[in-house]
């Protein structure tokens, strides 16, 4: 335990030690909102966008509008930003089963998805990919955490449908990976296959100046409720990419033939639209807050994800507790900070889709948003603790500091 005057000594140390990194967080902010501007005045945003319709919804420019305006921000040709995505996962699986056909391959070449999207594709008896026809074949990464590029070279030759990659690190304990690094492997495929290469985004929007599109992928997809909303979209994701792909996944969205003509919000867009506009600065805080994790945690002498001095791949900082109630404890100190629900202690519960229990901290105003300063961990050792987000620098800094103060010796 350390005293309060102890614990903020520290953490003006773990701040020091990071000022030029977050003076490059600073300088990607400012780029990605430049870009966000730019897409919203292209698109002549008014506040007539910002309302909802009832019905069908034909011809909404609330809902046409934004999705030219992701586009635009992603550097797609194409996008569907939708409030009717329940999650990262069901954006996932509607893509998926928009773009895959009985007899098609889904190749993943960095490792296992994580384990509800996993159970998308290979659970039997659910409605799972596999139960419509569709193979699903897997290259592990090395264990240093980087492609198998001889073992991907192998599985191409099985002629995929779908060369699927996750930016982000699920419940693995390895980084997230950086565009340099999609851009490599995504090149690899590209001069070895006419395979769709699809990506899946999540905590990764607005991290650096540049999205997997960039890299060449030809969509990608993501969650609402993590970086891209900004912490204040309700619900709701985004498929982004080439033209002819999106139109695949809008077919699956609503139904065959209507795609994005139809699909009407009564509670209007601006949430959505303000959301989008603040993300790259929000995002900014939850990087910032990373660091701050990662270098307080190694000087108590824990293990951590991305290494300290290193730039942030997602909004995800891991730290190896290796062992489970310090695990726990972490999580509810995260509960005990927040905003809603403070009185809450988090348990370790079944949560449906993963196989071991799962602890999850989310005193959140958007029901268990991970742009926001959250954290949960599957109970198996090595007992990692994945915590991400923060909408406000100094919500993440009053976090640290209590940490500080319960596990620093």
């Amino acid at each position: 335990m350390k005293t309060r005057e102890q614990a903020i000594k520290l953490l003006n140390e773990c701040e020091r030690e990071n000022e030029a990194l977050f003076k490059e967080i600073d300088a990607v902010a400012l780029e990605n909102t430049e870009k966000v501007l730019s897409a919203f005045r292209e698109c002549r945003v008014a506040e007539r966008h910002l309302k909802g319709t009832t019905g069908y919804g034909y011809g909404e420019i609330g809902r046409e509008t934004l999705n030219t305006v992701f586009a635009k921000t992603l550097g797609a040709e194409d996008a569907i930003a939708s409030p009717y995505f329940a999650s990262g996962t069901h954006a996932l699986k509607v893509s998926l089963y928009g773009l895959l056909r009985p007899g098609d391959t889904l190749l993943s070449i960095t490792g296992a998805p994580y384990d509800t999207l996993l159970n998308v594709i290979t659970q039997p008896g659910i409605g799972s990919l596999v139960d419509y026809g569709v193979k699903y074949e897997q290259v592990d990464l090395c264990k240093e955490g980087v492609f198998d590029y001889e073992a991907i070279e192998k599985a191409l030759k099985h002629d995929p449908k779908i060369v699927f990659l996750t930016r982000s690190r699920g419940y693995s304990d390895r980084d997230a990976f950086s565009i340099e690094q999609l851009r490599e492997a995504i090149f690899f495929v590209k001069q070895r296959s006419s395979a769709i290469i699809f990506v899946d985004n999540c905590y990764g929007e607005f991290v650096e100046t540049e999205e997997p599109t960039a890299a060449g992928a030809d969509i990608i997809v993501g969650s609402f409720t993590k970086n891209i909303g900004g912490g204040l979209a309700p619900s709701g994701g985004y498929a982004a990419g080439r033209k002819d792909l999106i139109e695949q996944v809008a077919f699956s969205l609503t139904a065959p033939s209507l795609g994005t003509e139809i699909g009407s919000y009564a509670p209007g867009y601006q949430n959505f639209y303000q959301g989008l506009f603040l993300a790259p600065h929000v995002v900014a805080c939850a990087l910032k807050g990373s660091l701050l994790f990662g270098s307080a945690f190694r000087k108590m002498g824990y293990k951590t994800l991305p290494e300290c001095g290193k730039r942030c791949g997602d909004i995800i900082r891991s730290i190896f507790f290796e062992d489970p109630d310090k695990l726990i404890a972490f999580c509810r100190i995260i509960q005990a900070v927040s905003p809603i629900d403070a009185y809450v202690q988090p348990e370790p519960w079944d949560m449906p889709g993963y196989r071991e229990q799962v602890i999850m901290a989310a005193g959140t105003f958007v029901g268990g948003a991970s742009l926001e300063l959250t954290a949960d961990a599957p109970i198996k050792p090595p007992y990692i603790a994945y915590v991400q987000g923060g909408l406000t620098y100094e919500h993440c800094k009053l976090a640290v500091l209590r940490c500080i103060e319960e596990f620093a010796q």
